[in-house]
């Protein structure tokens, strides 16, 4: 089983989506924040799981699709490091541009 880690800048992601979907439905964020932080769980027992991300075409750098959000995240060894949980609507390569990932 791989070790799941969530970068600073991911756990910001899910913390700012949970709270605008929350504006509008509580119980609707919640139910959301619950679905991705599930499919991230799933990835500690199949870590390659995930496909590469097109944007980077780099096989340690995957993504799991939850309904309309990425979440993107980097496989080393046993661990699974959570980097974003964006919109799929958003440009990935542009947010990596104006907030670098923290991987360590």
């Amino acid at each position: 089983m791989a070790e799941i880690r969530w970068s600073l800048t991911a756990t910001e992601d899910l913390q700012a989506l949970e709270s605008f979907v929350a504006r509008d439905s509580p119980a609707h964020a919640v139910r959301l924040a619950d679905r991705l932080v599930e499919a991230v769980e799933r990835l500690a027992a199949f870590p390659l799981s995930g496909r590469v991300v097109p944007e980077f075409e780099r096989q340690d750098l995957r993504e799991v699709i939850c309904g309309t959000y990425r979440i993107v995240y980097l496989v080393e060894d046993q661990r699974v490091l959570i980097l974003r949980v964006v919109h799929g609507a958003r440009d990935l390569v542009r947010l990596t541009e104006q907030k670098p990932w923290e991987p360590g």
